[in-house]
């Protein structure tokens, strides 16, 4: 990686790429693939629309037996009603979850009577929790199902009952920057993590989503046709050049960019060979 522009872009980036944290999705092989990591490192979980919480809960369970800080996902479409969403409390308080994420999910029909993460979190404040965050997904670049102004006042509702957001895949550092200006000019103050595509292998991508059938990999490549043809251009994707576009929005204080959440695909070695590679040349 080259070094950026200026040395506080580059402490900015140093601090980021080391706080960054990355996504799995529950297969047979991730907790192999996860002990190159760090110990006591954050991992994201996330809940596939096919195979529900438990596989999401189970999994956290085993991941903080290794010795991780674990962020479930718990998306709102997977979630029947109020007596399921109380069980997955418990097992979430049982298992001392300090962080949980709460997306709408990808599910094409709600399990049961919960359709919007918006919803959910209303529920999970009523029933009580004792988590010190709760993120929410936010898109820079656009939803394919929702307008971006209906995106912006569901941000405005949420930010009340959580405490950080994090992004969709990003690709497009200035659009980024532009939705991140619009979005705090309305009020919408809560720390940001940007979503950034990890190195990821172009091939074993699709052999992974295939296997796994889960949303947040070629179902949402096949929704945003753009980011397929970013990733699409060679056998392997890298983000440097991204990641230096990025860096003079995250060193201005008033975006509230809190980190990297790294979209792996579940390819956790090569991505995080490239993290330690690029601290290295930054330092």
């Amino acid at each position: 990686m080259r070094r950026p522009e200026t040395d506080t872009e580059r402490r900015v980036l140093i601090h980021d790429l080391r706080e960054a944290y990355m996504e799995v999705f529950p297969s047979p092989d991730i907790e192999k693939e996860l002990a190159i990591l760090e110990p006591n490192s954050y991992v994201a979980v996330t809940c596939s629309p096919t195979k529900g919480v438990d596989d999401t809960l189970d999994m956290t369970e085993r991941l903080i037996g290794s010795g991780f800080r674990v962020v479930p996902h718990v998306a709102a479409r997977n979630v029947r009603d109020m007596s399921h969403l109380r069980e997955i409390m418990r097992r979430l308080d049982s298992l001392r979850i300090e962080s949980l994420f709460v997306p709408g999910g990808d599910r094409p029909s709600p399990e049961g009577e919960f359709t919007s993460a918006w919803q959910l979190l209303a529920a999970i404040d009523e029933v009580g929790h004792d988590f010190k965050e709760i993120g929410v997904g936010a898109h820079p670049e656009g939803h394919p199902d929702v307008d971006n102004e209906t995106l912006f006042r569901e941000l405005e509702k949420k930010q009340s009952l959580c405490t950080y957001m994090v992004t969709q895949m990003c690709f497009e550092a200035d659009v980024l920057g532009s939705w991140l200006r619009d979005m705090r000019s309305r009020g919408i103050h809560l720390p940001v993590w940007i979503g950034l595509p990890g190195v990821i292998d172009r091939g074993r991508l699709i052999r992974t989503s295939l296997r796994i059938g889960v949303g947040d990999s070629l179902r949402f490549l096949r929704k945003k046709s753009h980011v397929a043809a970013q990733l699409m251009k060679s056998s392997i994707y890298n983000p440097d050049e991204l990641v230096l576009n990025l860096a003079k929005y995250q060193a201005d204080p008033t975006n509230k960019i809190a980190g990297y959440h790294l979209f792996c695909f579940n390819q956790v070695a090569t991505t995080e060979k490239w993290r330690h590679e690029s601290l290295e040349a930054l330092r």
